[in-house]
């Protein structure tokens, strides 16, 4: 097969035999995967896609109509600087690793493989959710999602097929074997096997869930291990996309349920088929609290290993930070301790997850200032807010107790009785999937969401999105 044309690539797949033949075998493999666990009833539409198929700025978005499965899932890696360095931690100054160091192997693979996990699973978390879309829109953003995980999915692969030999092969082969939700074989990340199958969960998802990817990477594109630096790099500049779609979709849903309890303010919106903003506040509760165990534990002897090994930075780690060592820094973190909560001073490399987690909680609460903006837009009286990120933890220090949504250590009793106030009940589960009738004229929407502001790349909402 002409390898450069099914995978664009600037890593010179061609001239690398040994690579080129462990793609070659794993691309028929993937695209069963794909087409098993892709999305599901749309894979011979015609569909407006983006495709990267360079890492120039005319290149790495090139629009067309494409069938998924004939998407071309390229390997790209930002260009190379020249001389680079480890820029923190014990070996801040030499050289940037060029191919694995024997003494972080496994450390460096366990960072690839779940990262790399993490994209497929998302894939089959959304894959029935084209049958029910609010608009073409919004279908062509959740297959570009889906085609953009699928080639986040190539880049790790690409590592583990380029830098771990068998060991490597074996992982990327493990990838397309587990399943989302799956009980024998679920995906590594408890987030990525709780159920998307609504468009609000799919919403609160890309918010949510995605925006940890962007700190996730961000922390990985400053790596002393220049091909993962690299990738991590590029791939932020598509999961941007990602969040664009969580952040406006989410923002949307609130405009609508404002505008529908301006039409009726004594009444509940159910009667209009909007969303009633407890109902909307129970999701992101939900969301938030699963995607802020995805940072790990608030003290981690890996974080402190990773960070001193030059593997994984801090977000913007060289933008941000003067100091880039952390020897004899600490960090005061919130724990229980005697069952009460307590400070505990604590080294700043064991701390990084908890640096890290409160970056990406900033960034939420931005969010939520716009969404908040749109209700008082419409005239209507609401605030909508996160909840404290002790709440519904399921990983770290908050593990095992329970806490309110204003982080108030409370029993597991009161907890049970009152957790209908705080998440997802199975009837606003099953009232959200009531609204879910798919809307696919072009230029038509569900009346649950408002449309968008604007259409994509210079195309009008009206646009045929996707051909059906």
């Amino acid at each position: 097969m002409e390898l450069h044309e099914r995978i664009p690539n600037n890593v010179n797949l061609s001239g690398d035999k040994r690579l080129q033949r462990a793609l070659e075998k794993w691309l028929p493999n993937y695209l069963d995967w794909w087409r098993e666990m892709g999305p599901e009833g749309f894979q011979e539409k015609d569909v407006w896609l983006r495709t990267a198929v360079s890492v120039e700025a005319d290149g790495w978005a090139h629009f067309d109509y494409v069938k998924m499965p004939d998407y071309r899932w390229g390997i790209f890696l930002k260009p190379a600087e020249a001389d680079a360095r480890v820029g923190f931690g014990d070996h801040m100054g030499q050289p940037a690793y060029q191919e694995v160091p024997g003494e972080f192997r496994n450390a460096l693979r366990r960072i690839v493989v779940t990262q790399a996990d993490t994209e497929p699973a998302s894939v089959e978390q959304q894959r029935r959710l084209g049958s029910t879309c609010p608009s073409l829109y919004d279908l062509r953003n959740l297959f570009q999602v889906n085609v953009e995980e699928g080639r986040h999915l190539w880049a790790m692969v690409y590592l583990l097929h380029g830098y771990f030999g068998r060991d490597g092969r074996d992982e990327a082969d493990a990838l397309l074997e587990r399943r989302s939700g799956n009980p024998d074989k679920p995906r590594i990340l408890e987030a990525f096997n709780q159920p998307c199958d609504d468009w609000l969960n799919f919403f609160c998802f890309t918010m949510f869930t995605d925006r940890d990817g962007k700190y996730q990477l961000s922390a990985l594109a400053e790596s002393g291990f220049e091909p993962l630096a690299r990738t991590c790099q590029f791939m932020l500049t598509e999961e941007a996309h990602h969040l664009f779609v969580g952040e406006t979709g989410v923002g949307r849903v609130v405009r609508r349920t404002a505008q529908l309890m301006k039409q009726s303010p004594e009444e509940d919106v159910r009667h209009l088929g909007g969303i009633p903003f407890d109902v909307i506040q129970r999701y992101i509760n939900y969301w938030f609290s699963y995607s802020l165990d995805l940072f790990g534990g608030e003290i981690s002897s890996n974080a402190a290993d990773f960070f001193a090994a030059g593997l994984k930075g801090r977000y913007q780690e060289q933008k941000k930070y003067a100091e880039h060592v952390l020897r004899d820094d600490t960090f005061t973190l919130t724990v229980v301790d005697g069952g009460r909560l307590a400070e505990r001073e604590v080294p700043m490399r064991n701390a990084l997850n908890e640096v890290l987690r409160g970056e990406y909680v900033r960034d939420c609460e931005r969010a939520l200032e716009r969404w908040n903006k749109y209700i008082a837009d419409e005239g209507v009286e609401h605030t909508l807010r996160l909840p404290s990120t002790r709440f519904h933890r399921h990983v770290g220090e908050f593990a095992g107790h329970h806490f309110d949504v204003d982080g108030r250590m409370i029993s597991a009793e009161e907890f049970e009785t009152r957790k209908d106030e705080w998440l997802p009940t199975l009837a606003d589960r099953e009232y959200v999937q009531s609204l879910m009738r798919p809307v696919t004229e072009p230029g038509k929407i569900a009346n649950w969401i408002a449309p968008p502001a604007t259409g994509i790349k210079g195309k009008p909402f009206e646009f045929e999105y996707v051909r059906l």
